[in-house]
């Protein structure tokens, strides 16, 4: 039996495996609502690529804490469907830069923004103090999680 030190955190394990089964299902339903041929996983690519601009596939594959050869294969399906291209870094010549391309960012956009109007509902009657709240201990969860 698990002392009442541990009641918490088992709460949170337990909170956190629904939300996450229920964010992947969400995932996968942006991701075809963005285009039918997309995986799930591609559609956190999008979301940082959009946020963050342009990067080495390298870096994506450190910020999703996966392997080369996994990111490599989702880039060059969102590249086959038009939605990133690689362009030369221009701070070296051998690298290649990741981005999204305008079709890409205004698929992305009109799905993010369909998303953003779901929480809006779902979330309506929460103060937004506590929304704000949620956001920053998730942002401090992922920033530990790096």
């Amino acid at each position: 039996m698990h002392g009442s030190e541990d009641q918490e955190f088992l709460a949170l394990e337990r909170e956190l495996s629904v939300f996450l089964r229920r964010a992947r299902a969400s995932s996968g339903e942006m991701a075809r609502e963005l285009h039918p041929g997309l995986e799930p996983a591609a559609y956190g690519l999008l979301v940082r690529l959009e946020a963050a601009g342009r990067q080495r596939a390298t870096e994506l594959a450190a910020y999703f804490g996966v392997g080369k050869a996994t990111m490599s294969r989702q880039l060059r399906a969102l590249e086959d469907l038009g939605l990133i291209a690689r362009d030369q870094d221009p701070a070296d010549g051998r690298a290649f830069l990741v981005g999204l391309t305008p079709e890409g960012r205004d698929r992305f956009l009109a799905v993010r923004d369909a998303r953003r109007e779901r929480y809006m509902r779902k979330l309506a009657d929460w103060d937004r103090g506590e929304v704000a709240e949620l956001a920053r201990l998730l942002n401090q969860l992922n920033q530990g999680s790096e």
